[in-house]
Order: structure tokens, then C-alpha cells, then sequence
């Protein structure tokens, strides 16, 4: 039977690497959907995909994490397309407006922590969120929230009797309990909300297996590891490229010394793809499975225990139902408005 499997964010960097890869496992007995915010960019990835892979049967889906109406009307779309889902690969995610402290990283430079601090971007990273139209925090609304609804909308194919499905998300090594604070789940008062919105995945994941293990559900976490995408270069955009060919040797040298440093998109989405090969009932749901290169190159996968708890990921998880009722009886008094002749704009705050 044609395993279905969607992939958020599967434009470029890992999430078009796992497309790769997953093809060239199988193209005979795999449906792959891209779910892409920018359809431009999604029509080049699969161009590029059926180029090496000309059998494959890959359809596009334009989604918009951030946007909830592009959220709900993209689950619509995939519940016409499709009776079921098989894999759900939680990938789309931003880091807006980075902000480097070059001070910090010069000082981490000639320090102890200088393996740390390349792998995780703790001490040097710093975010300016902003406002979604549905008003919400972006970061907050991109990297969780929108896959939270998604999740939410697609139960009916996703939970059936006789087989499970899986959802996976890309987390992060720069997930931190520090920068979450469950009083503040959109991160609203803080500087750090992509640590505080990839820290909330590992917790949802938590909760969502507590939750649907019973009906064939499955949740796990990733972290790709020092990863060079598109994301890494705008951490420091006024970078002239000739600094950054000059910083790969000394990456490649940090490789020795750690296996953190995957580098490339294709060693990234390794322990992505690794779990497509996992029975998901196996796995640890308070694990974190980390996508590692060994210094000559060898790409493994490697559990590690997350730093999480089971009251923590409840009372998000509750949190996040609570969000998702308010948003539905917002978006329901606003089409009754519009319905009347009022069109004056709901916050969903």
C-alpha cells in the first residue's frame, strides 16, 4: 500500500533533503506532499525532485503556518486529497530578525564553550518577534501553533484502527527549558522565541503521544544538529560570503571534536529520515533523536533524553486546546460579522 506523507517547509534545507532522500528510498510506493508557504519555490523543489526522480508522484499544497485561515484551508484540501496519512513531517519554522552579539562570539571563540555555543547558539542569539494579521507571535504561530491546528484538523486521517501514523517535528539543539515559560507561550515578553517555540514542540510531542497513542498516533522530535540552510546564513546577513568560506575549514575542523556538526541539509535530515524506518511504537516519547556525522563523515541517529516533563506538556497541551477554541469562535463571530456588513478586524490575541 502507498504510504502518503507530507512535509511542511519542503522547499529547501532539510526539509527538500528529506524529499531526496524518502525518493530515493522509494518512488514506486511513497505520495509525497509538499506544503509551502512560497508556491514559487515549491514548483522549483519539485522540478528538481522529478529531474532525479521522474516517477515520483509529489504534489504541492500551499500552506502558511503562520496564517490560520492558511492552515484550516490547507487541512481542508489534504482531507479531499486524501483518506489517509501516514507521516506528517512537522519541518516549516522561522527565526526572524536575528540579533548576533559579535562581542560574545569572539569571546566564545577562545573559550571552553566554543563547541556548545556553535552547536546551539546559546549566549549569542537573540530574535525581534513580531505580529501575525491573526495576532499572534510569529515565531510562536509558524513554528507551533500553525502545526498544532494542522495536527488538531487532521485527526480523521491520521487516527485510524489498523495502523498508526507519525508526526514528526524538526526541533533544535537551541530548544531551551530557560528561554519557555508556560505564563507566556507566545514568548511575548522574552528575546528568545525560537528556543522558547522549539522547546514547546518537545513538550507538545510529549502530550500528543499521552493523548493519541491510543488511536495509532505517534509523535517524535529531531534535532538536525549545526546545519548549514538558509536559516544559518541570515543569523548573520552583512556576512561577506568570502567569511564564510573561510569559516567552513574551521567547521569541518570542529567536526573532529564533535558529532553535532552535520553541516550539510542531507546529514540534517538523518534522523528524519531514520525514523520513516522506525516502527513508531519502538520509540521513546521523551526522547529527542538527534541527526549526528561522525568526523569522517558517517551519518548516524542517536537518542537523547529530552528535558522535559509530563505536568509541563499537559498544561501546554491544555493551553494550546484552550487557544485553539478561541481562535474558532473568533473566526466564527468574524465570518457572522462579515456575513452582517461589518468587517472590522479580530484580534485572536
Amino acid at each position: 500500500m502507498n504510504k502518503v506523507v507530507l512535509v511542511t517547509g519542503a522547499n529547501s534545507g532539510i526539509g527538500l533533503a528529506l524529499c531526496e532522500r524518502l525518493l530515493s528510498l522509494d518512488t514506486e510506493g511513497l505520495q509525497l506532499c509538499l506544503a509551502c508557504r512560497n508556491m514559487q519555490r515549491a514548483q522549483a523543489a519539485r522540478s528538481a525532485l522529478l529531474a532525479s526522480h521522474p516517477n515520483a508522484q509529489i504534489a504541492l499544497l500551499q500552506m502558511d503556518t503562520s496564517s490560520i485561515t492558511s492552515v484550516f484551508s490547507a487541512a481542508q484540501e489534504i482531507k479531499l486529497r486524501y483518506n489517509r496519512l501516514d507521516y506528517i513531517y512537522l519541518n516549516a519554522g522561522i527565526m526572524p530578525n536575528p540579533q548576533f552579539d559579535l562581542k560574545a562570539f569572539f569571546r566564545g571563540l577562545f573559550s571552553r564553550k566554543i563547541i556548545t555555543m556553535f552547536a546551539t547558539g546559546e549566549g549569542i542569539l537573540t530574535q525581534k518577534d513580531c505580529i501575525t494579521p491573526d495576532g499572534l507571535q510569529e515565531v510562536f504561530a509558524t513554528n507551533l501553533f500553525g502545526h498544532f491546528l494542522l495536527i488538531r484538523e487532521l485527526e480523521p486521517v491520521l487516527c485510524h484502527a489498523g495502523w498508526s501514523s507519525q508526526l514528526i517535528w524538526t526541533s533544535s539543539s537551541n530548544a531551551h527549558r530557560s528561554a519557555f515559560n508556560l505564563d507566556d507561550i507566545q514568548h511575548q515578553q522574552g528575546t528568545q522565541p525560537y528556543s522558547s517555540s522549539k522547546y514547546a514542540s518537545d513538550l507538545l510531542s510529549l502530550a500528543l503521544n499521552t493523548h493519541l497513542n491510543k488511536q495509532g498516533l505517534y509523535s517524535s522530535v529531531i534535532c538536525p544538529g549545526f546545519v548549514m540552510t538558509n536559516l544559518t546564513y541570515r543569523i548573520l546577513p552583512s556576512f561577506p560570503a568570502f567569511l564564510w568560506t573561510l569559516l567552513m575549514p574551521i567547521f569541518w575542523l570542529i567536526r573532529m571534536f564533535t558529532n553535532t556538526f552535520t553541516l550539510t541539509p542531507y546529514n540534517g535530515a538523518e534522523a528524519l529520515f531514520w525514523l520513516f524506518k522506525q516502527k513508531p511504537e519502538s520509540l521513546d516519547p521523551q526522547a529527542k533523536y538527534h541527526s549526528l556525522t561522525s568526523g569522517f563523515g558517517s551519518n548516524y541517529t542517536q537518542p537523547r533524553k529530552m528535558d522535559i516533563d509530563l505536568e509541563t506538556s499537559e498544561a501546554l497541551y491544555e493551553k494550546l486546546l484552550q487557544m485553539e477554541c478561541d481562535v474558532r469562535k473568533k473566526l466564527k463571530d468574524k465570518q457572522n460579522q462579515s456575513q452582517h456588513g461589518h468587517n472590522s478586524p479580530v484580534s485572536l490575541r
